[in-house]
């Protein structure tokens, strides 16, 4: 057996001409046969000249056949069903043409050059052979390379195209891959077999891992529960089995499964929840026929944004960035993915560049507005304070009064969770932007613009301010999970700040899905919450991410933990000690009921830590965010020393 599995794997496909050769003498060989079979092989009445003439009437048939049916092109080993039917289909069109030229002779009272009888027989022969032979050779491949080294798999979902499944996975992988078990949740299901292989029920995975020393999980089922998802890899992880996912037929290509479509299970399926079911058809109402305004358009959050608002057709569709490239690549993916035409419109500008900032509300008069341009890594801001404080909150600032003066409908914050008792530059300047719209809202001296644009009193109608707060969202830029990815992908060492550090996580369409939500049922002032689910370890996380790589933790790749970063803390809160939740009527959404500033001293010292910022004054920049946000407490900062010798007046003051 060895031999000729060498001889197998050394002479991977025939060539086409000795198939061409082998199709052709099974064909004479069959009508051969048929004649002696048809005489009970008695010689005497059987003459060299009629076996001779009818070889060479079926070698002329079939030479011209064969070719127009292209038998000769598969390759044996793999042959299916219709490689096979192709193969009959010939000889059967051969066996025609026979019966009609004798029909004609007959008709022409002339001899029959073969009796109707052989020819039934040798079509029959024939058949049989070019099927057999065809299958015998995919039999005998498959055993030769059905060794020790093949990967046992288990199938996990036993539904209508499993047959299939299994037949294309084991050709795709040229045998590497030998379902041994399927296992599904269907009771109607269990103990039934498909293709000779079992199906077991879910609690048997240990069984057909010992019994058949399972290297690898393929999940078939699209729509499997997460939380059973999770427990199914883990278990998989601890038994060293490999998991992956089969995506779903819709997607192979041209109707077959390539052995490259077979992925990995990512570490976001398993950190994702189910869709939370959004009043959708409120969303849309809302924005449909609108002007929309996205500021930090190319970003992970922008960019979702905006995607989720060309599928319901704005009158205008306004993506802004101060990035050239991630703006032209937003603009090109919109343009092929949704049919938006003239209605999107590109404006490469900067949030804190006022005459920029004008020009694009004066151009495009937006009726809603989601601002999401903000700088959010944390470690960055906290080298640069002025910076963040010139982004983050002069561009909030400046959005906002524009969207005041130019009579914006709704205008949309995202901020984050560590703007909560931040620990940090960052987090603390999108609280001092959250107060800002907040002092918007509340604030009872409307101005009154007298540009022509529009006219605002009293009891004019106010531009509603409304804030999204939530965590980290999954795949976002520079997140945690793709620098985790790419240690795995240099070989480590993969590196966790603290061993007790934890995160929410959430996908990106979940986060833009609250943010659209948000603008519609929000009436003005509110700060939305998400329900984040469960926190994550990030050393959980990373021993995961290794595992489904198929290494292990401490031995093939190295954890090491680095200390936490400036500005960092052990876990982020989604509200403060002095605020309540107000409950919505999606039980996954929240209203925190916040603290009211004065708008008049809220806004003096806004603009005193714009002018710090404006002059690079860092220290300064960062004691008057200290006396704006009093439980901003600096970690593992430079900063700390600031928060020992400051006393904040100012507490009481702006509240």
């Amino acid at each position: 057996m060895k031999k000729f599995r060498k001889f197998l794997l050394r002479n991977r496909i025939a060539p086409k001409w000795a198939l061409f050769v082998l199709d052709m003498t099974i064909a004479c060989f069959a009508i051969i046969y048929a004649n002696y079979l048809r005489f009970n092989f008695d010689l005497n009445l059987i003459t060299f000249d009629t076996i001779i003439d009818d070889v060479l009437i079926v070698i002329a048939t079939n030479s011209i056949l064969f070719y127009v049916f292209k038998t000769y092109h598969g390759i044996i080993r793999f042959s299916g069903f219709q490689e096979a039917f192709r193969s009959i289909t010939a000889v059967f069109y051969s066996f025609f043409i026979m019966i009609v030229i004798n029909i004609v002779l007959s008709s022409l009272q002339f001899q029959q050059f073969t009796p109707i009888s052989v020819l039934f027989i040798y079509f029959f022969i024939a058949s049989f052979l070019l099927f057999g032979y065809r299958l015998l050779v995919k039999h005998l491949y498959s055993i030769s390379v059905n060794t020790d080294e093949n990967t046992n798999v288990v199938i996990y979902g036993a539904g209508q195209n499993s047959s299939l499944l299994k037949k294309t996975i084991e050709q795709t992988s040229n045998n590497k891959f030998k379902i041994v078990a399927f296992v599904d949740e269907e009771e109607d299901l269990i103990g039934k077999t498909i293709d000779t292989v079992k199906i077991y029920p879910k609690n048997h995975l240990q069984i057909a891992f010992k019994n058949w020393q399972v290297k690898t999980l393929f999940f078939a089922k699209q729509d499997i529960d997460l939380e059973e998802k999770n427990k199914i890899v883990d278990y998989c992880l601890e038994n060293n089995v490999r998991v992956m996912n089969i995506p779903p037929m819709r997607e192979w290509i041209q109707g077959h499964l390539n052995v490259n479509q077979l992925k990995e299970v990512k570490i976001e399926e398993l950190l994702g929840r189910k869709q939370i079911s959004l009043k959708n058809e409120h969303v849309i109402n809302h924005l449909r026929d609108k002007k929309i305004l996205i500021t930090g358009a190319s970003g992970s959050i922008g960019s979702e944004i905006a995607r989720q608002i060309a599928s319901v057709y704005p009158s205008s569709l306004i993506i802004c960035d101060q990035t050239e490239t991630g703006l032209y690549e937003l603009e090109y993916e919109l343009h092929q993915k949704f049919s938006i035409g003239n209605a999107l419109k590109v404006y490469l500008g900067d949030v804190k560049d006022e005459s920029s900032m004008r020009n694009l509300f004066s151009n495009y008069m937006p009726e809603v507005v989601f601002h999401a341009a903000a700088y959010k890594h944390v470690p960055m801001m906290e080298n640069h304070p002025s910076e963040a404080i010139r982004n983050n909150v002069l561009g909030t600032k400046m959005i906002a009064d524009l969207s005041e003066e130019f009579g914006v409908d709704t205008m949309v914050l995202v901020s984050t969770d560590k703007a909560i008792n931040p620990t940090n530059v960052m987090g603390a300047s999108k609280r001092i932007a959250e107060i800002y719209c907040q002092t918007l809202q509340t604030r009872e001296d409307l101005p009154v613009y007298d540009s022509g644009i529009v006219q605002m009193g009293k009891n004019a109608k106010r531009t509603r301010f409304i804030t999204t707060r939530f965590g980290n969202v999954l795949g976002s830029n520079g997140s945690v999970i793709p620098r985790f990815q790419e240690q795995i992908k240099n070989g480590g060492p993969v590196t966790v700040t603290h061993p007790d550090i934890i995160r929410y996580f959430m996908t990106i369409p979940e986060a833009c899905s609250l943010v659209l939500e948000a603008g519609t049922i929000g009436k003005g002032g509110e700060v939305f919450l998400f329900d984040m689910g469960e926190p994550v370890r990030i050393l959980d996380l990373a021993k995961k991410m290794i595992r489904l790589a198929g290494l292990t933790p401490g031995k093939d790749i190295e954890l090491r933990f680095t200390g936490l970063r400036p500005g960092e803390k052990l876990f982020e809160e989604l509200l403060n000690k002095e605020e309540e939740v107000i409950p919505t009527h999606n039980k996954k959404i929240l209203i925190a009921k916040v603290i009211e500033y004065d708008f008049a001293k809220v806004s003096e010292s806004i603009n005193t830590v714009i002018q710090l910022a404006l002059e690079n004054k860092d220290e300064e920049v960062v004691k008057q965010m200290k006396r704006i946000v009093p439980e901003f407490i600096s970690n593992n900062s430079i900063y700390e020393s600031i928060d020992a010798k400051m006393f904040k007046p100012l507490y009481s003051a702006i509240r």
